[in-house]
């Protein structure tokens, strides 16, 4: 490596330390990351990645704003969530079937660190750490994007008609969410006994 690669390098890990979706990982994770990162920029309008296409890489917002939509094949998108600096971008380049489940469009003029899914897997492969570290971090993530968009859908249904609830929270998710989603997510109060 040149001076001037071990100096961008350096810089790139600087930069993902001070990223709090990272925060606790080693000096030999940042670099693995810091290898497969570099910068990205969206102008307002500027669609980043769409609902159902290859999903290879990830970002994590550093200024900007981004919303998540949905409603591929059901007319009107539906805004999920506005994300901005500090957040996450993308965790569907993780899991196979590796497609994205939202369209992700910048709303305003958008700086973001991008890395690459497929060299990252790789480093996940032969450092099973790293991977767990990810996938931790990764899962909150969607957890809490799959609950605002299941409430945002009962939300939209709800208008009218009741929906009955399907399924019950997993008694190993319980700590997971507060008492008002819990609520939310099982359709009944705190204190009903749950089957």
């Amino acid at each position: 490596m040149t001076k001037e690669t071990l100096a961008e390098a350096d810089a790139m890990g600087a930069r993902l330390t001070r990223l709090p979706f990272l925060a606790g990982l080693s000096h030999a994770q940042i670099a693995l990351l810091a290898d497969c990162a570099l910068t990205a920029h969206f102008p307002a309008g500027e669609t980043i990645f769409r609902e159902g296409e290859l999903a290879d890489r990830f970002y994590v917002i550093e200024r900007g704003k981004v919303v998540l939509e949905s409603g591929l094949d059901f007319g009107e998108p539906l805004v999920i969530e506005t994300i901005g600096a500090g957040d996450l971008l993308g965790w569907s380049w993780m899991m196979p079937p590796y497609v994205w489940h939202f369209t992700a469009r910048a709303i305003e003029p958008t700086q973001a660190i991008h890395f690459n899914g497929a060299i990252l897997r790789l480093y996940c492969e032969r450092d099973h750490s790293l991977g767990f570290e990810l996938h931790k971090r990764m899962s909150a993530v969607m957890m809490r994007r799959l609950q605002t968009a299941r409430r945002k859908m009962l939300a939209i249904h709800a208008r009218g008609e009741k929906l009955e609830t399907v399924i019950g929270l997993p008694p190993f998710m319980e700590a997971e969410f507060d008492s008002d989603e819990n609520e939310n997510w099982t359709g009944h109060n705190s204190g009903e006994a749950r089957s």
